[in-house]
């Protein structure tokens, strides 16, 4: 069986979308989503009926912005993430969100084909935060290789 590379990824907005505070950031959202999903080794990613995640509040925190997607492997999310424009996000990202004091992303290997579940991301993160990186949720410092 092949596997591929899940990850979710969460922020806490310090203002509304539509403030002048996060404007920076949504203005960029829909270019990042373009270069990710032109991006090698992008297979998939959650999305709204606006063509973005922004209206999807799994948590019961309604600030909380979430990102879902699947790659081929952790070096394809890893070049994206830290290797294109995406890293002026994370650059700027103290700007538009709060500091989480827990991991606010978790990686985990889905069987190819598989489409994780909003519910499936979120026990993964609850697994990293209350446990530490394992085969089960892990992050870019602690990867373990997909099952065999």
């Amino acid at each position: 069986m092949m596997y591929h590379l899940a990850e979710l990824n969460i922020a806490e907005a310090k203002a509304p979308l539509d403030s002048p505070l996060l404007q920076g950031f949504v203005e960029r959202i829909d270019e990042i989503n373009a270069l990710a999903e032109s991006h090698e080794g992008f297979i998939w990613r959650l999305k709204d009926d606006s063509g973005n995640a922004m209206s999807i509040r799994p948590f019961d925190n309604p600030d909380m912005l979430i990102n879902v997607s699947v790659w081929d492997s952790v070096e394809s999310l890893k070049v994206f993430t830290y290797q294109t424009m995406h890293k002026e996000l994370i650059r700027d990202r103290k700007k538009w969100f709060h500091h989480l004091k827990k991991a606010y992303y978790v990686l985990w290997w889905i069987p190819q084909g598989h489409t994780p579940t909003l519910e499936e991301a979120k026990i993964r993160l609850e697994h990293l935060q209350q446990h530490g990186a394992t085969e089960t949720a892990f992050d870019f410092k602690t990867v373990f290789e997909a099952p065999k």
